[in-house]
C-alpha cells in the first residue's frame, strides 16, 4: 500500500514550536487552529521546517497548548518510529480533551509535520515518494443557509465564480420552495445532512420530510451523512438511492469502512479524524481497490492545513467534487476574485505542501 512507500523515510527534529492562528468563518463561529512547525538539518545542512496544522474544534484545547507546549519531540526517527512514538505520548498535556476523536486530529497535526519535514530533508516531494503525481483540483464551496435560511449566500457566490459547485447543508427549516431554487441552479453536487453527528453543534435531527425532499429534488446529488433510523431508513432502501451515498463523521479508519451499513459507493475523506498517515493510506489504498469513490473534506484548516488537504486531493481524487475551497471561500464576505475550480497543481512541489 501507498504507506509502505514511505515509512522508512528519514526524520532528524532539532526543534519544535506551535502557533495560534484565528479567523472569523461564514459559518458564524471563530475558527482557531494551532500549526506545528518541526525544525531540523536539510540536505545542504541548512535548517529546513516541515509544518502540520491541529484542527481541533475548541478554542480553549489551543489556548492549553500555547501555554504548556508540546512534549518533547526532538530526536532522530524514521515517518514509522515516529508514529509509534506518538502511540506513547499525551499529546494533551493539560488535561483530557472533550472529544476523544481530538486527540486524531492532534495527532494528525504531528505527523503531518514530520512527513513534510522528512519529505524536504529528503528534498523530495509525497507525489514522487508515492508514485503518483499531481493534478488539477476540483473543488465546490461549502457553506450554510442560516437559521432563516435563504439562497443570498449561493446567489453571492454564483454573481462571483458562476461555474461554482457546492456541498450545503439541508436542516428541517428547509422547506419545498427553497429547496426548488436551489436545485434550479443545478449547482449542488453534495448534500450534508449531519444525521452522524451526536453530542456536537452541528447535530441535525432525522427528518424524514425532510429527506425525502431532497432525495426527490436533488435526484443526482451525493447524500452525506444521514441518520438511518425507523422513520428514514426505508427512503434508502432503493439501491440507487444506496448508491448517492456517502460517509463522513463515522470514518476514522479502515474498520468504520468495513462496518457500514452496506458496501459504501461514497467515501469523505477528512485526513485528521484518521490521526496517523497509517490509517488514511490504508483506507485510501482499500477504497481504491473497491472502486470507491472518494472526495476530500476540510475541518476549516486556517494555515498549511489546507494546502495538504488540496495536495491528497489531487494525488487520490482530483476530479471530485472536493470539498476543500481555498480559505477566502470561508469569510463571512464574498470577496472579490475568488480562486475558481480548478485549482492547478503545483509546478515545482516540495515536501507534503500545496503551493
Amino acid at each position: 500500500m501507498e504507506y509502505d512507500r514511505i515509512v522508512d523515510l528519514p526524520l532528524t527534529i532539532e526543534s519544535v514550536s506551535t502557533d495560534r492562528l484565528e479567523r472569523d468563518t461564514s459559518s458564524g463561529f471563530t475558527r482557531v487552529t494551532t500549526e506545528i512547525a518541526f525544525s531540523g538539518p536539510g540536505p545542504d545542512g541548512d535548517p529546513v521546517e516541515g509544518r502540520g496544522e491541529d484542527v481541533t474544534y475548541e478554542a480553549d484545547e489551543h489556548d492549553a497548548l500555547a501555554e504548556t507546549g508540546l512534549p518533547n519531540l526532538t530526536g532522530d526517527y524514521t515517518l514509522r518510529s515516529f508514529s509509534s512514538r506518538l502511540e506513547d505520548l499525551e499529546c494533551f498535556p493539560a488535561g483530557a480533551p472533550d472529544r476523544e476523536v481530538f486527540r486524531n486530529y492532534r495527532r494528525w497535526g504531528l505527523e503531518s509535520a514530520a512527513l513534510d519535514l522528512a519529505l524536504r530533508q529528503a528534498g523530495t516531494d509525497l507525489a514522487s515518494e508515492l508514485g503518483e503525481r499531481y493534478e488539477p483540483v476540483r473543488f465546490v464551496a461549502s457553506t450554510r443557509l442560516g437559521e432563516e435560511p435563504s439562497t443570498d449566500r449561493v446567489e453571492d457566490l454564483l454573481e462571483a465564480v458562476p461555474a461554482l459547485e457546492f456541498k450545503l447543508d439541508p436542516t428541517p427549516e428547509w422547506k419545498a420552495p427553497l429547496v426548488r431554487e436551489l436545485a434550479a441552479t443545478d449547482a449542488v453536487r453534495i448534500l450534508d445532512l449531519k444525521g452522524q453527528y451526536h453530542g456536537t453543534e452541528v447535530d441535525v435531527e432525522a427528518d424524514p420530510e425532510l429527506y425525502g425532499l431532497v432525495l426527490e429534488e436533488f435526484p443526482d446529488a451525493v447524500i452525506e451523512d444521514p441518520a438511518l433510523e425507523s422513520a428514514t431508513r426505508p427512503l434508502f432502501d432503493d439501491p440507487d438511492v444506496r448508491d448517492r451515498v456517502s460517509w463522513d463523521a463515522p470514518i476514522h479508519g479502515l474498520t468504520d469502512v468495513e462496518t457500514l451499513p452496506w458496501e459504501p459507493q461514497w467515501l469523505n475523506v477528512k485526513p485528521s479524524r484518521f490521526g496517523s498517515l497509517e490509517s488514511l493510506l490504508e483506507t485510501i489504498s482499500y477504497c481504491r481497490e473497491r472502486g470507491i469513490r472518494l472526495y476530500g473534506g476540510g475541518q476549516f484548516e486556517l494555515g498549511v492545513g489546507r494546502g495538504q488537504i488540496q495536495s491528497l486531493a489531487s494525488l487520490f481524487y482530483p476530479d471530485s467534487p472536493n470539498d476543500v475551497a481555498p480559505g477566502a471561500y470561508n469569510d463571512p464576505e464574498v470577496g472579490d476574485e475568488l480562486p475558481t475550480s480548478p485549482l492547478e497543481s503545483p509546478t515545482e512541489p516540495l515536501g507534503f505542501r500545496w503551493s
